[in-house]
């Protein structure tokens, strides 16, 4: 099953368990999956979906961070919710000690030795862990080995 599919099923149960919070949440992944199938004038494969789920979840936690400041709980509460719901989409995600490891295999692939090499070592990386692992924790071990 894919991962559409996946989000077809789990909207149909959301909406026999009468579990509105979720409902909405997987309708709001729908819509935006098929705004860009309409766009593009095809269905999306796996990988698609799975950046779209990414941004997704970045987008909750550029909120949640302002909400957090702003001491708005009610409304962090909500983002926590949705990025707990959009989440259980996702691949399981990989440690910083993975991420590490990961990035030194990668680092020396493409034979990189300074920060001015970086963008090479990203374009290498970012397709093997995927979904897997948050841009900025990759991008900070990246910098980390760099220097």
């Amino acid at each position: 099953m894919n991962l559409s599919e996946r989000l077809n099923e789990d909207m149909k149960q959301a909406m026999k368990s009468k579990d509105k919070f979720k409902l909405s949440t997987i309708r709001l992944i729908r819509s935006t999956i098929k705004n860009l199938e309409i766009d593009l004038k095809r269905t999306l494969d796996d990988n698609e979906v799975l950046d779209i789920l990414s941004r997704e979840i970045k987008q909750r936690k550029d909120a949640l961070q302002e909400f957090d400041k702003a001491g708005r709980e009610e409304l962090a509460a909500n983002a926590k919710a949705e990025i707990d719901i959009i989440g259980q989409y996702l691949p399981a995600q990989l440690t910083e000690e993975e991420i590490k490891v990961i990035v030194q295999q990668t680092i020396q692939e493409t034979g990189a030795s300074s920060k001015a090499e970086m963008g090479k070592v990203m374009a290498a990386l970012m397709p093997k862990v995927k979904g897997k692992a948050d841009g900025k924790l990759v991008n900070q071990a990246v910098q980390q080995f760099l220097q």
